[in-house]
């Protein structure tokens, strides 16, 4: 059992060493493996096949995988390294600790986007991007989408999620808008008057490589996703006696038979079923 803890209580020893495994998983080419997974089971709606990434119940689940088995690779470097988290809902200024030149590094330039600072910066010549939709060879940021400035969703904008009661209900996809707490976190076409919200938005925001299925290619992704996953578990918390829905498999005749994962069936690549994984302090803990 390890803990994982909020990013802006990490000690510096705690970030170099976060950051040296970051380098070396990527130094080992395994680290752009990651990227591909994330960019091979981001599968839209309008695409054949089963949602098993995003835009379906199994969002929580499958990334709580994705992010265990990272965390293992990270350890395996050292094993005092854990995943950090990055509550967006209150370090929300691209000056803050996190976007630092001993961290993550900064926002990019106006001309192209590229991050100059911090150790992921192309110019410090260890963290070349070789898996994207684009060409450009260099980590991207633009934070705040200054073209078309966005802010970061708010505590009331979480807390609106976190309150509703179900996890997720048909049509199972990101067109869900009456309720469900899946798809009012993953943020697609809830609240459509407002735009993307909470994790999506969080996306936009950095700009750059996250915005794409090769979001992983800037090592924040792990630090957002690592807080959505604590917010599932709050949401847990908040509501017992709800679970992941659908229970059961999704019948023959119904327009996501075969697209959407159940309870006990088992989420590609790893065969790891969404029971297995409700319960996060099998793995880790949080400090709150």
């Amino acid at each position: 059992m390890y803990t994982r803890k909020n990013q802006k209580n990490l000690t510096s020893a705690e970030k170099k060493k976060f950051v040296a495994a970051l380098l070396e998983l990527k130094r080992r080419g395994r680290y752009d493996e990651y990227v591909k997974l994330h960019g091979k089971y981001f599968v839209s709606d309008g695409e054949a096949g089963v949602r098993v990434g995003h835009m379906s119940p199994s969002f929580f689940p499958w990334h709580r995988r994705f992010l265990l088995e990272f965390e293992r690779d990270l350890q395996s470097v050292d094993p005092d390294v854990t995943l950090p988290y990055w509550d967006w809902t209150v370090d929300q200024s691209p000056t803050s600790s996190l976007w630092a030149d001993d961290f993550l590094g900064g926002t990019g330039r106006a001309s192209d986007g590229q991050v100059m600072t911090g150790p992921f910066a192309y110019a410090a010549g260890n963290w070349p991007i070789n898996v994207g939709v684009t060409e450009e060879k260099f980590l991207m940021r633009d934070l705040g989408h200054s073209g078309a400035p966005v802010a970061l969703p708010t505590r009331q904008e979480l807390a609106h999620a976190v309150d509703d009661p179900v996890y997720d209900t048909a049509p199972w996809d990101s067109t869900v808008t009456t309720a469900g707490f899946r798809n009012k976190i993953e943020g697609w076409t809830v609240g459509a008057d407002r735009g993307w919200t909470n994790h999506n938005r969080v996306h936009l925001w950095v700009g750059g490589q996250m915005t794409g299925g090769t979001s992983p290619n800037d090592p924040v992704f792990w630090l957002h996703h690592t807080f959505i996953d604590l917010i599932w578990a709050r949401w847990q918390r908040k509501h017992p006696g709800a679970s992941y829905e659908p229970r059961k498999k999704v019948p023959a005749g119904d327009p996501q038979f075969g697209r959407v994962i159940s309870l006990d069936e088992p989420m590609d690549p790893w065969g790891a079923r969404p029971s297995d994984l409700l319960d996060h302090e099998r793995y880790y803990r949080y400090a709150e």
